[in-house]
């Protein structure tokens, strides 16, 4: 990765688009050379596709649940987790080290889903306890992770040092 692939990644998560005019307007890198390093990031597996991201709490998930989940298990690590991101409503599934094996997000509609949610959690077989929290309000959610990142940061850390 340049200086150039960086850039567009920053423009892309700044602008929330992946349009090559509005990524040329930002970066002043010519249209047909945006599209060529998209084409290439993606061949890479940098750029994973061109989604929409939604608000959720727009659409009538407002309800966040981060739960702790513990386990005692036998079989395989892979197969807990496939159980558990099967729950209805998660959205993140994070593999940890120490008491705590995985941390789950999920994402609601409203109060009778948590309820739902404890006890589909508490079918899975493997899955001894969980220590859910509920947050009361979100005061920052990066769904673009470069935009925590100062340009300076990103090209230091992530242009090649030809």
């Amino acid at each position: 990765m340049d200086d150039r692939d960086v850039r567009l990644l920053k423009a892309i998560a700044e602008l929330g688009t992946g349009s090559p005019e509005r990524l040329h307007e930002e970066t002043d890198i010519p249209v047909s050379t945006i599209h060529y390093r998209l084409n290439n990031l993606r061949e890479d597996g940098v750029v994973e596709n061109d989604c929409y991201d939604l608000d959720l709490d727009a659409l009538g998930l407002g309800v966040t649940v981060i739960l702790e989940v513990l386990t005692d298990y036998s079989g395989s690590h892979d197969a807990v987790a496939e159980d558990v991101e099967a729950i209805e409503g998660v959205t993140q599934l994070f593999s940890t080290m120490g008491e705590t094996d995985y941390v789950a997000i999920a994402r609601l509609h409203d109060g009778d889903d948590v309820g739902r949610l404890i006890r589909d959690f508490e079918s899975v077989d493997a899955v001894e306890r969980t220590n859910s929290t509920y947050v009361i309000d979100e005061l920052h959610e990066d769904s673009r992770a470069l935009e925590s990142y100062s340009m300076e940061t990103l090209l230091a850390t992530l242009t090649d040092d030809d």
